[in-house]
């Protein structure tokens, strides 16, 4: 029997993680001369596939690399921040925020003071709407009641962007845990110019992104922050344990065609893979409608359905729970040298070099 399949909290495969990501998330260790050849293979990921560019890993992977970076270096940073945060500062963090904090509002700003007593820290702020934040609002077509989590990362030293990506995505995973329910962004703004990967971000963050803007922030419906916290105890250490995979999973938010159409075509695997007149027969209109709207969003159906197996190829040939010959099958290609030549397609390698001991 096939492993089941991975999926994030809406019903949709989990999404693999490109391999840029997997070098920033070492850039920290190399400057401080660790060997990452240990990292790598606690993680189970070849390093080989660094060199390639297309290469991506799973998301388990890059969970089980940025533990092992963290416990390496003892600094949740991962060495690119000014001074070290040591391993347990977040864990700290939750346990101060989660039991004294009636409603949002009160969650993000102890959780900002708690930062803030360490010298090398992030800093972040939440700013609630005033005159230049309403005027900025509306500017940009946005409701002038919006809020923004506002990131100060001055002094750390990181080229790739790496942190401003991992504390504005910590700060909404760990928000919404906080509440139990899914925080819409309104838009995400980056002070750094649109580096080269930036169609990663619609998947990290399912709002729009601007770039070179002058402050790094989240901005979200300022009615959110009167949410109750609703996590407990016995909530946060699960959520510990799970840690750091449940914190930096990349969603897909569901409210898209293309999210749809991905979570049922995962949901169909592995016993066959509908075609688009099926899908569009699920979500009640017919092809051409699908079509179109898969086009306005800037993908289509065999895009999003090479996405899905290229996604689920990788987390099931990492995990070696299935040979190349049946996740072939699986996938819905009439013979294992039609999988290779997509998969080499996809991410640059054959299926071979994704699997353990390759």
């Amino acid at each position: 029997m096939p492993a089941p399949l991975e999926h994030d909290a809406y019903g949709a495969p989990a999404r693999s993680v490109a391999i840029h990501h997997v070098r920033a998330a070492l850039r920290g260790a190399e400057r401080h001369g660790l060997d990452i050849a240990p990292l790598l293979e606690q993680a189970a990921v070849p390093p080989e596939l660094l060199e390639v560019p297309l290469a991506r890993v799973s998301p388990q992977q890059f969970a089980r690399l940025t533990k092992a970076v963290w416990e390496a270096l003892d600094d949740e940073l991962q060495g690119l921040g000014p001074q070290p945060l040591k391993v347990g500062t977040f864990a700290m963090m939750c346990h101060a925020v989660v039991h004294c904090s009636p409603d949002l509002r009160t969650a993000i700003n102890r959780s900002s003071t708690f930062y803030g007593l360490f010298p090398g820290g992030p800093r972040f702020q939440l700013e609630e709407a005033d005159g230049e934040l309403a005027q900025a609002a509306g500017e940009s077509g946005q409701a002038a009641d919006a809020s923004r989590l506002v990131f100060d990362l001055t002094g750390f030293d990181d080229p790739d962007h790496y942190l401003a990506e991992s504390a504005t995505v910590v700060a909404h995973r760990f928000a919404g845990w906080l509440i139990r329910r899914r925080i819409p962004l309104t838009r995400v703004e980056f002070s750094h110019p649109a580096p080269p990967h930036a169609l990663e971000y619609d998947l990290l963050y399912g709002a729009p992104c601007a770039f070179r803007a002058p402050r790094t922030a989240l901005v979200f419906d300022r009615a959110l922050l009167e949410l109750p916290v609703l996590q407990d105890e016995s909530g946060l250490h699960a959520f510990l344990r799970r840690a750091p995979g449940d914190v930096l999973a990349r969603l897909d938010y569901g409210s898209t065609a293309a999210a749809q159409v991905r979570r049922l075509l995962g949901q169909s695997l592995p016993d066959r893979m509908p075609d688009p007149q099926d899908i569009a027969a699920r979500l009640a209109m017919s092809a051409q409608t699908l079509r179109r709207r898969l086009a306005a969003e800037g993908t289509s159906f065999q895009r999003i359905r090479d996405q899905l197996r290229r996604d689920v190829a990788i987390a099931a040939l990492a995990e070696g729970t299935v040979s190349i010959e049946d996740l072939a099958h699986r996938l819905g290609f009439s013979e294992p040298s039609a999988f290779h030549r997509a998969f080499k397609r996809w991410t640059g390698s054959a299926p071979r070099s994704y699997q353990p001991g390759a």
